[in-house]
């Protein structure tokens, strides 16, 4: 794929998601998101857009619900000869149209890249301004309690009573 040619977001396939197991670890394995097994991508599949490069998956994202009000964009990893395309920025613009269409008035993020996610609106605030919901996947992490990623959320609609 080069920055020509046109970037197609889709929705996952099962078929997707040994590539998304795959190239979700090889970030994980530096330290640079949370690992995900195969079963957790199967049962969360509807989570996920890819980009394809004829068949294979350059680059996944999800948007995981969480609650009427707040979801999150996890999982975002592009392969490592595809970046610098625009296919991150467009796997995370999916996330957040898809947050818009079903009502979802704040979305957040932890990351090691917030430079990445501030250039796409999203904005740092402090970790424990989140809701206690958002930590239900860190008691996984190897680096929890002592998390170092930062936390950044975007407003998209006022909160639907």
């Amino acid at each position: 794929m080069t920055k020509n040619s046109s970037i197609k977001i889709e929705k996952a396939k099962i078929s997707d998601v040994p590539r998304i197991h795959k190239l979700i670890n090889i970030f994980a394995g530096r330290g640079e998101m949370l690992a995900r097994s195969l079963s957790e991508i199967y049962e969360n599949i509807r989570d996920f857009f890819v980009v394809k490069e004829g068949k294979k998956v350059v680059g996944c994202a999800a948007l995981h619900v969480m609650w009427s009000d707040l979801a999150e964009i996890k999982s975002v990893a592009v392969d490592g000869e595809q970046q610098k395309q625009g296919i991150g920025n467009k796997l995370v613009a999916a996330c957040l149209d898809e947050a818009r269409e079903l009502g979802i008035a704040t979305v957040f993020c932890l990351t090691y890249k917030p430079k990445f996610f501030e250039k796409l609106g999203l904005n740092e605030v402090d970790k424990m301004s989140l809701p206690q919901k958002i930590w239900t996947e860190c008691y996984r992490c190897p680096k929890f309690p002592n998390c170092d990623e930062t936390a950044m959320t975007i407003k998209l609609a006022e909160k639907q009573e």
